[in-house]
């Protein structure tokens, strides 16, 4: 077993120790949580812990520096969970690791919320995982300029959060770089927060899979021939 496997090993060693605990502290504080959520929210906080340990200094200390902050953030965290669980409860995927579950023939996606809708709703709790382009660039290395230029274009989907400021959900990048098709999609989709609403829901135009699944395994002709069949007129 090399370094590298070691420390594995012993990250997902600690990473249950951290679970254990707090499955026992949740059992102890709540008798009424059931044993399956106990066990999800172990897991969580497992690995959290263990990948904390692996942050570098300075990563760290920015997290120190936050420290006020991090209840409420981690509020928006536990939020963006559930709101992710019920969203693949609600398309029947719940628990599957295929990326491109169909739904039954019978069964109607969950339809979309209008866009109106969504401005009075919490980014995190419909959009899924967001950063803005400080994140994107310490860690996918995406220049700030390379992302403002991809904007510009359309290549990328970004969200306003308030004021003048920008988020981009993450899903939208593999390796670094915008999937191939979200300019096309934005062309047929033009307000952002109902494209990429309609690109992380279950589609009726494809069968109940999921477009930016799609696009992310360069599918990109079907999901745009789906979303000019979506697109308002």
């Amino acid at each position: 077993m090399n370094r590298f496997q070691t420390t594995a090993v012993k990250q997902d060693d600690f990473a249950e120790m951290v679970a254990e605990d707090v499955e026992r502290a949740l059992a102890h504080y709540d008798e009424a949580i059931n044993r399956p959520t106990m066990v999800s929210v172990g897991k969580i906080a497992g690995s959290i812990a263990s990948a904390v340990t692996l942050l570098s200094p300075k990563h760290q200390r920015a997290i120190d520096a936050i420290h006020a902050d991090l209840p409420g953030l981690a509020s928006k965290f536990v939020r963006a969970l559930a709101a992710e669980a019920a969203r693949r409860s609600e398309a029947g995927i719940a628990g599957s690791t295929n990326p491109t579950t169909t739904l039954s023939a019978d069964v109607e996606p969950p339809s979309l919320p209008k866009s109106d809708d969504l401005e009075a709703m919490l980014i995190e709790d419909w959009a899924g995982r967001v950063a803005g382009s400080t994140y994107l660039e310490e860690n996918l290395g995406i220049a700030r300029s390379t992302l403002h230029r991809w904007q510009r274009r359309g290549d990328v989907i970004a969200l306003r959060k308030g004021g003048r400021k920008h988020v981009f959900p993450l899903a939208q990048f593999v390796d670094g770089r915008p999937v191939a098709g979200v300019r096309d999609v934005l062309s047929l989709i033009s307000n952002p927060r109902l494209a990429w609403l309609w690109l992380t829901r279950p589609s009726a135009q494809l069968d109940g899979r999921i477009p930016i699944d799609l696009l992310r395994q360069d599918q990109v002709e079907e999901v745009v021939e789906a979303a000019r069949v979506f697109a308002p007129d």
